[in-house]
């Protein structure tokens, strides 16, 4: 399905509503292991990781109306 439909159901919304939290606190936690590592290669990695798990967060926010910052 490429187009969202103009009304997600209770059960669609509260499973969005997951999928944000899990991609928020994995970015959370990516964020904060990056803090706690001394490899530049190793906190490179988990910045990206981290970005990817924002941008989720992002489109799903899009995805319920919301607005996101970019």
């Amino acid at each position: 399905m490429k187009n969202v439909p103009e009304m997600i159901s209770t059960k669609d919304s509260a499973y969005i509503k997951d999928m944000f939290n899990w991609n928020f606190v994995a970015m959370k936690k990516f964020d904060n292991y990056s803090e706690n590592v001394e490899n530049e290669e190793i906190i490179k990695e988990l910045n990206s990781l981290a970005d990817m798990h924002f941008q989720n967060c992002n489109t799903l926010i899009k995805l319920l109306g919301g607005e996101a910052d970019e």
